[in-house]
């Protein structure tokens, strides 16, 4: 929120300060100072002398946000406009791969930034680095920092009220900070640790195994230097991320399996050692202005808007855009990544599908050999879908826009086969991929009490019970089927609505014949029911309260994430 009568952001809707009805907080505007060579941060729609609080100089519009272009990026984009050392006394401030050199602007564009000799990059990079200097960028962001003091006392004010009442709010949840190592996070972690007063509070801090290496070591020295914090560590030991590639293809932007499974998948498994059945508070560094799905978020969620059940999360940081994190980064003088030195503008996978062509670039610079192996394993696979043009398919990016499992074996497992009993009504034969065992049988413990040994012997059938009250809702056996390998019937008994339970009977089936061990559903239950591990997916019947949420498309689409990720154009998820 924003007072007009203060000129500052507040927490709430009356200001603190002199007790004025706040409004909603307008967009910020950077504007730029000839003289100091700075941008000024203003508020759209509050007005303004257009004069730098620094020197009174005019200042003019320059841009939206805006992110400090580091000494070692300012000596790449030199070399890359060929001027080796050419702007080192000049400010430099960026978006995406726009830049501007003391407030003019320089387009990197993609076919350049396509067509760059890398093995010429490294060597001009390795030639002048010595010669490099933080002199007159250290001068500047002074200048920035004192310009702009009183946005960053504003921000900061807001930032801790929020996490102060939220924290009143859910005084019966544990607090946690998501902490992946990048700037967003930092300043979180930070700004948590301050409004609280408390430099000993849970962080974790998801290990994708695909993380740069600046982000390891920046993990290793806040460890060093917050040695008061709990800094836990959620890693998949039990996958490997080219494996799994192989298995179901490289993610792309709108099937980011590794999300799941390498990150939340692991997150979720921490949480639950750390809290069990306990509810958990999380600050984490989502802002709106990342991206155009994040605009919609809420800033403070829980439920289905929440990937981790058990979490309630929010984030102080919400309505800060770039200009705002780094300023509070290099005015409160707090450590961070050292990859964004480099010139990444954002810090997570290094071979991430949302990744731009200028990311893809640093890479190949700075992780040379991690590069050239992922670049030949996406040529592979590429081939190996029927790309007659697979470097052309890799290197134009196509592969990042890829949907669905084609040209997968794997795809295959997603599709529900049956066949309607004419024998019996409500009862259907479902072709799985292998013998109905006891993880089989398992598997249908959300929809009440397994027994075995209330179903009839001689049809080896298995008996579901409806928890509450103990009445028989479902019927399992095996089967013998001429259409399909391994077979096994399931017949709905005593409910009202026979098909929706049948829907999310099919969506056990789908799990057991495709689960990749992504590890979605342990995040799904709420309750810290279901495990999954390299061997065995396994729901605790003890833990589980029948929430149902694991067979609900609401929390679950499709039952299992692989539907999303191995849906072939080819034919429907359902065959009959």
């Amino acid at each position: 929120m924003w007072c007009k009568s203060c000129n500052k952001i507040v927490y709430g809707e009356v200001c603190d300060t002199c007790g004025q009805q706040a409004v909603e907080a307008p967009p910020v505007e950077l504007f730029w100072c000839s003289e100091c060579r700075i941008p000024i941060i203003r508020n759209s729609d509050t007005l303004y002398e257009e004069k730098c609080p620094v020197c009174g100089n005019k200042i003019r519009y320059l841009a939206k946000d805006l992110r400090p272009v580091f000494p070692e990026e300012r000596l790449l984009l030199e070399i890359l406009e060929d001027k080796p050392l050419g702007f080192i006394e000049k400010s430099i401030w960026a978006t995406g791969s726009k830049y501007y050199v003391d407030g003019k602007p320089i387009n990197l564009s993609i076919d350049k930034l396509k067509k760059v000799d890398i093995d010429a990059l490294i060597e001009n990079l390795n030639t002048y680095k010595d010669k490099n200097s933080y002199a007159f960028f250290n001068a500047n962001i002074k200048l920035f920092i004192k310009a702009n003091i009183e946005r960053l006392r504003s921000i900061e004010e807001e930032a801790f009220s929020f996490v102060k009442e939220q924290v009143q709010k859910l005084s019966n949840h544990e607090i946690v900070i998501s902490f992946s190592g990048g700037k967003d996070s930092t300043v979180v972690a930070d700004v948590v640790t301050r409004a609280l007063s408390n430099p000993s509070l849970v962080h974790i801090f998801g290990d994708t195994t695909l993380e740069f290496p600046a982000t390891y070591e920046y993990v290793a020295r806040f460890r060093q230097n917050n040695p008061k914090a709990i800094l836990k560590v959620a890693k998949n030991k039990e996958q490997d991320f080219y494996s799994v590639c192989e298995e179901i293809g490289p993610p792309a932007r709108m099937m980011r399996w590794c999300c799941t499974m390498f990150k939340t998948g692991p997150i979720t498994r921490v949480l639950n050692s750390l809290f069990r059945d306990k509810k958990v508070l999380t600050f984490y560094g989502i802002r709106k202005g990342e991206s155009v799905s994040r605009s919609k978020y809420d800033r403070v969620a829980n439920g289905s808007n929440v990937k981790i059940q058990k979490q309630t999360v929010a984030a102080p940081i919400f309505n800060w855009g770039d200009i705002d994190v780094w300023l509070y980064l290099l005015g409160e003088e707090v450590d961070f990544n050292d990859a964004y030195r480099l010139g990444y503008d954002r810090v997570g996978c290094w071979c991430c599908p949302n990744n731009t062509i200028r990311a893809q670039l640093l890479s190949k610079v700075y992780m040379p050999e991690q590069s050239k192996k992922w670049r030949n394993y996406l040529i592979e696979f590429a081939k190996s879908i029927g790309k007659s043009d697979a470097e052309v398919y890799v290197d134009d990016g196509k592969w990042k826009a890829r949907q669905g499992g084609n040209g997968l074996a794997a795809a295959d497992d997603v599709k529900i086969k049956f066949t309607n009993c004419t024998a019996e009504e409500h009862a259907k034969i479902y072709k799985i991929n292998k013998e109905v065992s006891d993880e089989f049988l398992n598997l249908f413990t959300p929809f009440g009490r397994v027994s075995k040994e209330l179903g009839r012997k001689l049809l080896s059938e298995t008996l579901v019970l409806d928890s509450s009250t103990n009445v028989p809702i479902l019927s399992i056996q095996p089967m013998k089927s001429d259409s399909y390998d391994f077979a096994v019937k399931i017949k709905t008994l005593n409910v009202a609505d026979h098909d929706a339970l049948q829907r999310m009977v099919a969506y056990q089936i789908r799990k057991y014949n495709a689960c990749r061990k992504c590890l979605k559903c342990e995040s799904v239950c709420p309750f810290g029911a279901i495990t999954v591990s390299a061997v065995e997916y396994k729901i605790n019947p003890n833990k589980c309260k029948r929430c149902k949420k694991c067979v609900t498309n609401k929390y679950l689409s499709g039952g299992c994430l692989m539907d999303r990720f191995l849906k072939s154009k080819s034919g429907e998820t359902y065959e009959n």
